[in-house]
C-alpha cells in the first residue's frame, strides 16, 4: 500500500509519502493508525490524538471503521477549515 502524510503529520512523520506492506491483523483505518503509532516517536506523536487527524482511503474520505487492504492509497491529514463566508 502507499501512505501519504500532509501538512504537521508530515512534519511529525518525517515522511511524505512510502511503500508500506500491510501488516496482519491490520484491517481498517483504526488498526492502521494503531499500527502506525507503534512505529517510533514521530509516529507516535502524529497519531496521537486520532481527533485530530483525518484519513482518506483511495482518495475518498475514510473514517476508522473503514477497511483497508494492501494496494490500497492511504493518506493521513489534519482537518482542514477554510474558504470563503
Amino acid at each position: 500500500m502507499k501512505l501519504l502524510y500532509f501538512a504537521w503529520v508530515r512534519e511529525r512523520t518525517g515522511i511524505h509519502e512510502e511503500d508500506y506492506d500491510l501488516p496482519d491483523g491490520v484491517a481498517t483505518v483504526a488498526d492502521l493508525v494503531e499500527h502506525l503509532r507503534g512505529r517510533g516517536d514521530g509516529f507516535a506523536r502524529a497519531f496521537a490524538d486520532t481527533g485530530q487527524i483525518r484519513a482518506a482511503v483511495n482518495q475518498e474520505t475514510a473514517g476508522p471503521g473503514d477497511a483497508v487492504a494492501q494496494g490500497d492509497e492511504v493518506a493521513f491529514f489534519p482537518p482542514m477549515t477554510g474558504g470563503r463566508a
